[in-house]
């Protein structure tokens, strides 16, 4: 069974596309609030709250996008990051004949 066949696996990817993008939006909303409040007021309470709510928005952001990378199926005609680098001549240029 792939995760395309598992009814629960398609609704978690579909929810974490949603979350990601809501988090992004987050991301780019606090990123903007702390270059101002950094430009008006450095180092005041409200730049580093902004900082800090811009740095929880990115590791969500970060932690969604990790999610939906495992959700996605193994696609048999994209080759492995592996494959990719190798040439499928071993693990390293030293070891090619």
């Amino acid at each position: 069974m792939t995760h395309t066949d598992d009814p629960v696996a398609a609704r978690a990817a579909r929810q974490l596309r949603r979350m990601r993008n809501f988090y992004a939006a987050g991301v780019a909303l606090w990123a903007a609030s702390s270059a101002w409040t950094t430009w008006d007021a450095p180092g005041s309470r409200p730049m580093w709250t902004s900082v800090v709510l811009l740095a929880v928005f990115g590791a969500l952001l970060a932690m969604a996008w990790r999610w939906l990378r495992q959700l996605e199926p193994d696609d048999a005609t994209r080759p492995s990051h592996r494959a990719a680098f190798s040439g499928g001549h071993g693990r390293h240029a030293l070891s090619k004949p």
